[in-house]
């Protein structure tokens, strides 16, 4: 059996009929505007005083201020590996005068910076230069810094006042159901 023979015309018109409507669809498709929901980003929990922060509540910004590449990540990973939230990981354009690890807080007897100098062991706690709080506590690596955090570090620490912290959430995911 042999198919018909669509004549040389039809199948141009056809063909440009499919070209003109991809052409338009696809401009559509750049020119949209995306509509991004806004999603809390985190939830507020607060510990009281005297009862522990552990790892899970703080989140930490590791900042690389030495000629070693890749270190910064490798803290953080190790940080992470010992149950800390991962905060933003990049080069340090924080001036320290030491080559080992530096907390910079406005905060220095916070238990989240006590949880996380435990980590190190031996910590320089600097204030910031003129800048709002962070959020997340700020560490820089110097080049003195072992990637390999202190054995034995504390879990948990005490908090001596009432301290309410940020917890990461995830986006809710649709499921598909309607209600």
């Amino acid at each position: 059996m042999t198919l018909p023979r669509v004549p040389a015309p039809i199948v141009i018109l056809v063909m440009a009929i499919i070209l003109v409507g991809g052409a338009f669809v696809g401009f559509q498709m750049l020119t949209a505007t995306a509509e991004i929901e806004e999603h809390a980003t985190c939830e507020n929990q607060t510990v009281a005083a005297g009862d522990p922060v552990t790892a899970n509540l703080v989140s930490v910004d590791v900042y690389n201020g030495s000629r070693r590449a890749g270190l910064a990540n490798r803290v953080s990973i190790n940080l992470q590996r010992r149950g800390f939230l991962p905060g933003q990981i990049g080069n340090s354009e924080i001036e320290v005068e030491s080559d080992g690890v530096t907390i910079v807080t406005s905060e220095p007897d916070d238990a989240r910076v006590r949880l996380v100098a435990a980590q190190f062991g031996d910590v320089d706690i600097i204030e910031p230069a003129g800048s709002a709080p962070a959020e997340n506590i700020v560490v820089v690596v110097g080049n003195d810094t072992n990637e390999d955090l202190a054995k034995g570090a504390p879990e948990e620490v005490e908090t001596k006042t009432d301290l309410t912290v940020c917890i990461p959430v995830a986006p809710e995911v649709a499921t598909g159901s309607q209600d």
